[in-house]
């Protein structure tokens, strides 16, 4: 039997990577912070990380992947304490504005990544639209139970996705969770209209 000579990496050592990695990206930008920066901020050996993540582009999924989880927790998290359909969508709005007034928002990671790395990365640009696609399908979902007719339901999530994703830009640009505001008003008036 043959033994393996790869240096097992301990599951704590290598969340220990990712959250470092994930905080200097969203931070500073994936491209301006490098391996040896992530390898001494994270207080690991250049054998470690590399033996935890062989490149770059293996750790930004990783971070991803990361992000992609708390994202679902949280919207899931404010769905799930809302009572009816309409309150479900227009729940996704106040997830948001919370999420904008966290001194940390820099914006969505995931159009973060794909800007900086998308033209370059199919792995992160794929990675990208995965996410944004699995918004869109949660959206749906709650739409179809918000509006009997199937195609006025699925207009409706498509609209609703686009003002929670233009509303993420903006807030990153304006530095303010204003945004979150006008596109909850916006989308009662989209779902009211609906729904009617």
């Amino acid at each position: 039997m043959a033994t393996s000579t790869a240096t097992a990496v301990e599951p704590e050592t290598t969340a220990r990577i990712v959250e470092t990695a994930d905080a200097l990206f969203y931070a500073r930008g994936i491209q301006a912070v490098g391996m040896d920066e992530i390898r001494s901020t994270a207080g690991v050996s250049l054998k470690k990380l590399y033996a935890a993540f062989p490149g770059k582009e293996q750790l930004i999924a990783a971070v991803l992947t990361g992000r992609h989880e708390l994202w679902e927790q949280g919207i899931r998290t404010a769905v799930d304490a809302a009572e009816t359909p309409r309150d479900e969508l227009l729940a996704v709005y106040d997830f948001l504005e919370s999420w904008f007034g966290d001194e940390t928002f820099r914006g969505c990671g995931f159009i973060n990544a794909f800007g900086e790395l998308g033209a370059t990365s199919p792995a992160i640009a794929e990675i990208a639209r995965d996410h944004k696609d699995s918004f869109q399908r949660f959206i749906a979902d709650i739409a179809a139970h918000a509006v009997a007719d199937a195609d006025r339901a699925e207009e409706l999530a498509a609209q609703l996705a686009l003002l929670a994703e233009g509303a993420q830009t903006t807030a990153a640009i304006a530095g303010t969770a204003d945004a979150a505001v006008h596109a909850r008003r916006a989308a009662a008036v989209l779902i009211d209209a609906a729904t009617r």
